[in-house]
């Protein structure tokens, strides 16, 4: 047989350790069953949507992923000028690959005025030159492909900077480039509506004195935004697209798409997107590296998934799910897990192939503006009671651990938590070791500070006297109590645990591959997650409440099955078990 159509990667189960085997050229009979469905049933949705198939489920690669979210500017400096470099990434390497994550994704690196902290883009095509050169870029992307690790890269469409030669072109009316941006020579009506940015951002539409017309902006007035309704604007997406494939990254996280592609308007606040955009840009990116990954950000309701995923998966691959992280936020502040449920089944029912990445934070505020004024308080009160705590009058601007009052059993129930969730967990640079942050900084730039190494100078993050910011320096979360070596060296720390999860999540296929379920516990305050795939099950429990929870597991839990726990803790006997305050339960049935 040709070995170029031999199925190269096939899924057969687990090894002793546990851990997720792939194996060459092995036959269909020893193939789980369950694996030729899943495959068949890809295949059937990209047959559909007019993709070629798949040879082997590897290609589905997103969907084992752990990825890791860092920005490189704040996360290791090499040559001592006080800003992180991608050769000072490229030596941390062996860190990021002993948290046992198998992707990262990079923060905005291309250069920029650095008035929105890279998201205002004036040169799609190379590297922030403070952040090091494009062969700087290429090393770092051929070490991490030989350690085994995915690299997912921002890419800012929705808008320029204002000083991008585009946006600078473009004010000439008689240019080319000025159908590029979206402009009206009168005052749109709602110049003052659906602001990106409420309580700081006063307009969507400022005034340019040169062209004598307003330019369209749903983020700050210095990021015009691009017209992606413009077939030229499309195109020059595409180019960008094909560069960074061809420079070996393995997908994009595409910021803010519901902005991208919505239709420029100047009356009203109801609107409307093209989700063709989404699909054309999938359709490229496959047609050169079938393997590479679309991951939106696209904060909306449960109703419009199927617009950004596609009917039968021909738009992102993977989505943010805010739906969640809201409802999640509101479930540890409350201690009751209802609304997070129905969250849950409110987002499940999607393409075989496509994917949610769960998180806790992010770079950006905790977002809260789709719960109710008092589910909004609630949270409020519990992680962000302060004024300088809150933003865009909708959401937080902290880290997990300052949130959660440092609290390491509530910190790490939160991480169960959230690798307990049908999806792809992403988590934060710094999250792994409870790092805090610095409500002095403005607006988001609070959760964004450097890397907390060691107790050295300036957190070991850079030698020079300066750096790009402050590292924190004061309170629980200083970084002389709070650093890599420090919890290197603690077998029970936040670091050392977050390594046994993510080992933990990695052995279990089920939760890659199988049908997932909310169960009922018999307590309001413990969620109940369980995955069948393969013959095999995994229930997972997490307790959100202070105190110890009586569980009733009888219709779930057999007398006759054989649990094993894979953290520890009780069995459940006859169905019933007691859980213990801001306690974790991960079980396995074979």
């Amino acid at each position: 047989m040709n070995k170029r159509l031999t199925v190269v990667v096939l899924l057969v189960g687990i090894c002793t350790a546990g851990l997720f085997i792939f194996k060459p050229g092995i036959f269909k009979k020893d193939v789980p069953d369950e694996a030729i469905e899943m495959l068949q049933g890809v295949n059937t949705e990209r047959k559909e949507a007019g993709f070629p198939p798949l040879p082997s489920l590897d290609s589905l690669w997103y969907k084992q992923a752990i990825i890791y979210s860092l920005d490189v500017k704040v996360f290791s400096d090499s040559d001592g000028d006080g800003i992180g470099d991608f050769n000072g990434l490229t030596q941390r390497l062996p860190y990021i690959k002993s948290l046992g994550v198998n992707a990262v994704w990079l923060a905005p690196f291309q250069p920029s005025p650095w008035r929105d902290d890279g998201y205002d883009v004036k040169d799609y095509y190379s590297v922030e030159p403070r952040m090091g050169s494009i062969d700087d870029f290429r090393r770092f992307v051929q070490q991490a492909k030989r350690d085994s690790i995915r690299v997912i890269m921002d890419l800012v469409v929705n808008h320029s900077s204002i000083e991008h030669s585009w946006f600078v072109q473009s004010r000439d009316t008689t240019n080319t480039y000025h159908t590029w941006y979206s402009w009206s020579r009168t005052k749109p009506d709602n110049f003052d509506k659906g602001m990106a940015f409420p309580g700081v951002q006063k307009s969507i539409w400022t005034y340019d004195s040169l062209a004598k017309a307003y330019y369209y902006h749903r983020f700050y007035e210095f990021q015009p935004d691009l017209d992606l309704q413009q077939p030229a604007v499309r195109s020059e997406v595409k180019k960008m697209l094909s560069f960074w494939l061809a420079e070996g990254v393995d997908g994009f996280r595409l910021d803010a798409v519901p902005f991208a592609i919505e239709v420029p308007d100047t009356k009203g606040d109801n609107f409307k997107g093209n989700y063709d955009i989404i699909k054309e840009m999938r359709r490229h990116v496959q047609s050169i590296a079938p393997s590479a990954v679309l991951l939106g950000e696209a904060n909306i309701t449960p109703g419009e998934n199927t617009h950004y995923f596609g009917e039968h998966g021909e738009g992102l691959h993977l989505m943010f799910n805010f739906h969640v992280n809201q409802l999640l936020f509101y479930a540890l502040a409350a201690g009751e897990v209802a609304h997070l449920q129905k969250a849950l089944s409110a987002t499940g029912g999607m393409p075989h192939h496509s994917q949610w990445a769960q998180f806790l934070r992010n770079h950006d505020e905790v977002d809260l503006g789709r719960l109710t004024k008092k589910e909004r308080s609630r949270v409020y009160e519990a992680f962000g009671p302060l004024p300088s705590m809150q933003l865009y009058d909708r959401g937080i601007r902290r880290r997990l651990a300052p949130m959660l009052n440092n609290d390491q059993k509530r910190l790490k129930l939160a991480y169960s938590l959230l690798f307990s969730l049908p999806s792809t967990p992403v988590i934060r640079y710094g999250d792994e070791i409870g790092m805090g942050d610095n409500l002095a900084l403005a607006e988001r730039l609070a959760v964004r500070t450097p890397m907390q190494w060691n107790d050295s100078v300036n957190a070991g993050f850079s030698t020079s006297k300066s750096p790009l910011r402050p590292v924190i320096d004061t309170g629980a979360a200083n970084y002389r109590m709070r650093n890599v070596v420090a919890e290197e060296r603690d077998p029970n720390s936040l670091l050392q645990f977050t390594r046994r999860l993510i080992a933990m999540r990695r052995a279990c296929p089920e939760m890659n591959w199988g049908r997932w379920e909310v169960v009922e516990t018999g307590s309001g305050h413990v969620t109940g997650m369980i995955y069948r795939w393969n013959n095999s099950e995994v229930l997972i429990l997490n307790n959100l409440s202070a105190s110890e929870q009586q569980l009733h597991l009888q219709q779930l839990v057999a007398t006759d099955k054989k649990w094993t726990a894979l953290n520890g803790g009780p069995i459940p006997q006859e169905g019933k078990m007691k859980a213990a305050g801001y306690e974790s339960y991960w079980y396995r049935l074979k």
